[in-house]
C-alpha cells in the first residue's frame, strides 16, 4: 500500500515564506552544485571556495552570489552550519571583483517623452482595431496602455506588475487608484503594502486601468494577462519573465528602440523623471518602496542624481 505524505500546515507556511521565483532559482543552483560540479550536501567552506573559484571566470558575480545564497539557505533550513559565511568566502568574492571587474549593465529608462509617444501610438492602434472589429488588437493595445501607465506612475518592478490582482485594486475614475501587494522584494516580513496614485489629466493610470478591465470583461484574478491572436484572454496572470518580450514588442510597435529596454526600464524612467522634477530622495524612496539610498540611486540617471538628489541631500 502506497502512503502519500501530506504536507503539514506548518510546511505549507514555511514554503510560502520563500517566493516562487527564489525557490526555483535556489533549486537550479543546488542542482548545479551537486550534478554539474559534483559537490555533496552538506558541504564545507573549502568545497564552497573551490566551487566558486571554478566558475569565477565564467559566471557573473551576481550569479555566484545567488549560488552562495542557495547553499546558505539549504544549510540553514536543514540545521547545518552555514559554510558560506566564513571569512575565506568573503575574501574570495573580493578577489573575484578585483580580477574580473565588470561594469554593471542597466536597462535604459523609459523617458516620459517616449511614454507619451508609445501611448499615443497605442491609442491609435486601439481606434483602428475598433473600426475594423479586430478584438485581439483592441485588447492588446488597451492592456498595454494600462501596463505602461500604471508601471510608470507607480514605479513598479516587472514582478509587481505581474502580481497585481483585481481583488486588491480599487480605482475611482477622476479620483485615483490603490493597489495592494501582499509581499514585495524589500518586505521581509510579508506585511504587504498599499500603493496609491491619483487620477491625471494625461497618461492617466486610473482611466487606463478601468478601460482595460471593462474592455476585457475582467472581475477577478490577475490584472495583466496574455492575449492570443484570436483575442482570447488567459485565465492566469502574465508571468514576470514574459514582461520583457511583451514590453519590447509593445515599444517596437510604437517605433521606439525596443532592444535597449527591459522590465526595469519603466521603473527607472519614473525615478529619473521624479528626480529631474525636484523630488527629494526621501520622498522618492517612500513612494517607490526602497529601503536604502543605494537602491534608489541605481535607478536614477547620473545627470539627475547629481543635478538634484545629491544637492538636496547635502543641503
Amino acid at each position: 500500500m502506497c502512503v502519500v505524505e501530506v504536507p503539514s500546515k506548518a510546511d505549507r507556511y514555511l514554503e510560502a515564506s520563500v517566493r516562487e521565483n527564489t525557490s526555483k532559482s535556489y533549486a537550479a543552483a543546488l542542482s548545479h552544485f551537486e550534478v554539474a560540479w559534483g559537490g555533496y550536501l552538506p558541504t564545507t567552506t573549502e568545497s564552497v571556495v573551490r566551487y566558486i573559484a571554478e566558475y569565477a571566470d565564467q559566471l557573473a558575480l551576481s550569479t555566484l552570489k545567488q549560488r552562495l545564497a542557495a547553499l546558505a539557505n539549504w544549510h540553514q533550513s536543514n540545521g547545518f552550519p552555514d559554510p558560506t559565511k566564513a571569512p575565506k568566502v568573503r575574501q574570495l568574492l573580493k578577489g573575484i571583483r578585483a580580477v574580473h571587474p565588470v561594469q554593471q549593465k542597466q536597462a535604459a529608462p523609459l523617458a516620459l517623452l517616449h511614454l507619451e509617444k508609445a501611448v499615443a501610438h497605442l491609442e491609435n492602434e486601439v481606434a483602428q482595431a475598433r473600426a475594423v472589429g479586430n478584438m485581439a488588437a483592441l485588447l492588446k493595445g488597451t492592456r498595454d496602455i494600462a501596463l505602461l501607465t500604471i508601471g510608470f506612475w507607480r514605479g513598479f518592478r516587472g514582478d509587481e506588475l505581474a502580481r497585481l490582482t483585481i481583488e486588491n485594486t480599487h480605482a475611482e475614475r477622476y479620483v485615483g487608484i490603490r493597489f495592494y501587494l501582499g509581499s514585495t522584494k524589500g518586505d521581509r516580513q510579508n506585511i504587504g503594502r498599499e500603493y496609491k496614485t491619483p487620477s491625471l489629466s494625461r497618461l492617466c493610470p486610473v482611466e487606463a486601468y478601468l478601460t482595460w478591465i471593462e474592455a476585457a470583461g475582467l472581475n477577478r484574478g490577475g490584472v495583466f494577462r496574455a492575449i492570443d491572436r484570436w483575442g482570447n484572454i488567459s485565465d492566469r496572470p502574465i508571468a514576470a519573465h514574459s514582461l520583457i518580450p511583451l514590453l519590447r514588442d509593445t515599444l517596437g510597435r510604437c517605433g521606439l528602440p525596443s532592444e535597449i529596454y527591459s522590465a526595469h526600464s519603466i521603473r527607472r524612467g519614473f525615478a529619473t523623471w521624479a528626480a529631474s522634477s525636484g523630488w527629494d530622495i526621501k520622498t522618492l524612496m517612500e513612494y517607490v518602496g526602497w529601503s536604502d539610498m543605494k537602491s534608489a540611486l541605481r535607478y536614477v540617471e547620473p545627470a539627475q542624481q547629481f543635478g538634484g538628489l545629491i544637492r538636496k541631500l547635502e543641503g
